[in-house]
């Protein structure tokens, strides 16, 4: 899988995990790329089996891109490695050093999350 799938892969799964499934054009501004190029790794990770395209309940003129099993096979070919390396990097830390770190990584998530909510209102 490309750079770019992935990375598109990664954002739709995120989304749809937080209750925020994206349109193609959500997708586009996440990924600072034209409509013509956003339309074609859309068409074809639908056509690989990695994305679906589901009519939003609430409006069913939008279209929500959802992950398909293609799609979370690749995550968790991915993931799952990596959350065994993690563990076993992690296992030999105290339990006061992970929950200080874990307080960094949300105030600083916290931050993200405060400065794209800004971009997006101006």
């Amino acid at each position: 899988m490309a750079a770019n799938d992935f990375r598109a892969l990664l954002h739709v799964m995120v989304a749809e995990t937080s209750g925020t499934p994206l349109t193609a054009g959500e997708l586009r501004e996440r990924m600072g790329v034209s409509g013509a190029a956003i339309t074609y790794l859309v068409e074809r990770m639908i056509a690989s089996g990695h994305f679906r395209r589901e009519s939003d309940p609430s409006d069913r003129r939008k279209v929500m891109l959802r992950v398909a099993d293609d799609g979370m096979s690749v995550a968790r070919g991915f993931f799952t490695p990596l959350a065994e390396h993690s563990r076993q990097a992690l296992s030999s830390l105290p339990d006061d050093d992970l929950a200080a770190a874990h307080r960094t990584f949300a105030a600083i998530i916290d931050a993200m999350r405060a400065f794209r909510t800004q971009l997006d209102d101006s």
